[in-house]
């Protein structure tokens, strides 16, 4: 069950130096209105708490990759912006994550209906 994830983070920290919550976090900001996401929705759709992603907003903000700031909606609130340097390193570490992707998953799915699967997946999420 956990395979999948470790071999992809392993192949994100030798060859781009990013662990791959981190690359999550940045795809998910970079697909966001505005490259915006409320820190607890970046949270939800990393899969983690909300202690944890702050963990990982730290850091991220410490490389210039993202911005915390207040939200404008609710002062209490913050959000999560991504940098344009946070966009680069994001295309920079794209090709290895789509390659390991390809490896240690698609690559075993030979035969199969991809787009299949993927309605079937999509069902299973939802």
């Amino acid at each position: 069950m956990y395979a999948l994830p470790r071999a992809i983070d392993a192949e994100m920290l030798r060859e781009q130096r990013l662990p791959a919550i981190d690359y999550l976090a940045l795809m998910h900001l970079s697909e966001a209105p505005d490259r915006r996401l409320r820190m607890s929705e970046l949270a939800g759709a990393c899969q983690m708490s909300l202690s944890g992603m702050t963990r990982v907003a730290h850091r991220l903000e410490g490389e210039g990759l993202i911005q915390r700031v207040r939200s404008e909606e609710d002062a209490r609130g913050w959000n999560a912006v991504l940098t344009d340097a946070g966009f680069a390193r994001l295309e920079q570490a794209w090709p290895t994550n789509l390659a390991a992707i390809r490896r240690h998953f698609l690559g075993h799915l030979t035969g199969i209906d991809l787009g299949a699967l993927a309605r079937a997946l999509e069902k299973v999420a939802t």
